[in-house]
Order: structure tokens, then sequence, then C-alpha cells
């Protein structure tokens, strides 16, 4: 659980730059899982999880203290942090580094990743940067709406 934590040395702002259309305030990084899901303090106090496989804003607390607190119940460690999930891949020799994530071939937002979608190690800021790049472009979409991804270089800054 010290690893879910330990996220001092993650930069916020480059991990949100894919995601500020979701997450347009100001925030602060509290804690992160093994699959790239990050919990976000708020101006307000509160505690966000956003999840990037799906592109989920949600409140899991009022407070960083508070979510400290439910983050010890075995139920909140399971459903947030995916801790068995996390224990399968460290299993199969997927145990990421501080700056990287477990990520799927098929994102999670596709119907595609029902089917078998082999996990990998990723980098962190990489894998969830395209992730809030493939969900920002498909947010308008009503789901079941069938997408094609095309790969093109980006345009110089």
């Amino acid at each position: 659980m010290e690893q879910w934590f330990a996220v001092e040395h993650l930069d916020v702002e480059r991990l949100l730059a894919e995601w500020r259309w979701l997450c347009p305030g100001r925030m602060t990084l509290v804690a992160r899982n093994a699959f790239a899901d990050l919990f976000l303090r708020n101006q307000a106090g509160h505690v966000l999880r956003l999840e990037v496989g799906v592109a989920r804003l949600r409140k899991v607390a009022d407070s960083e203290a508070q979510f400290r607190d439910l983050a010890q119940t075995g139920k909140n460690r399971e459903e947030w942090f995916a801790e068995g999930d996390e224990k399968v891949a460290a299993d199969r020799g997927l145990t990421p580094n501080a700056d990287q994530c477990i990520g799927f071939s098929v994102p999670l937002v596709f119907a595609e990743s029902r089917a078998p979608s082999p996990p990998y190690v990723a980098d962190l800021y990489e894998h969830v940067s395209l992730l809030g790049d493939v969900n920002r472009q498909i947010a308008h979409m009503p789901d079941g709406t069938r997408v094609r991804l095309q790969v093109k270089r980006a345009p110089p800054p």
C-alpha cells in the first residue's frame, strides 16, 4: 500500500496535460494505482479518482485524511487500487517501477478489451497521456460507436 501513496516525484501537470478536458481545475496528486488511475485532491480538498481507462472522474472522499482512512479497508483497496489484479500481474512478472504502470494492448474503453488483452509494463506518463487523448476524442460518441484509430505524427510545438 505504501507504493500507492509514493507520488511526490511525479509531475501532476504533465500527467494531466491530456486530461484537462475532464480535469480543468488545479489538482494535487495524492495516490495512484498500478494501472495508472490517479487520485487527485481538488482545490476544495475533495479527493477524486480519475479512472484513465474509461475516462471517469468522481469524488471518493471529502478530504485527504478521509481518503487515507478509507483506503485501509479491503473493499476500497480492491475497488480503488485493484490489489488482487496487481498481485496477479506481479505473479506474471509485471511489476512496474515508480514511473511505470500496467497497461493493456487494447484500452479498456473499447469493447474489444473484453477479450483477453495482453497486459504490459508501460511508461506512466506516456500511458496516461495516450489514454487522455484517446478518451477525449471519443468522449462525445455514444457507447457502441465503431471507431477507427489512426496514428498520425503530432504537429511540432
